[in-house]
């Protein structure tokens, strides 16, 4: 929370230090995977693949729905890619989220 506080308060670039925390392993492996990765990208994809349906019901060409459906994958990847790196710095039996990241990636992906 204190990156989004700070960003609120006007000190530094909030996307930038969003990103960059996360890449660092600068916020718990916990809240990167429950609350950035479970919740909120959850949500994200969610929103993205029923747009992406209602368009097709539209009558879009799914040419063009297509890219709507699949316009996370790279924040997806960021995410399982960050979660990774925190994994292996924290050390301990972190597989298990390594494994729960690579499994949600290929999930969303997907669906």
């Amino acid at each position: 929370m204190a990156d989004l506080g700070r960003a609120a308060m006007g000190g530094g670039n909030g996307v930038t230090d969003f990103f960059r925390a996360r890449w660092l392993g600068e916020v718990s492996l916990s809240l990167l995977i429950w609350r950035d990765t479970l919740l909120v990208a959850s949500a994200l994809n969610a929103a993205a693949s029923m747009t992406a349906l209602g368009l097709l019901t539209l009558g879009v060409p799914p040419l063009l729905a297509l890219p709507v459906h699949f316009a996370f994958v790279p924040y997806n990847i960021f995410l399982t890619l960050s979660i990774w790196r925190t994994a292996e710095r924290t050390g301990g039996s972190t597989v298990g989220y390594m494994l729960l990241a690579a499994l949600w990636l290929v999930l969303v992906t997907v669906i």
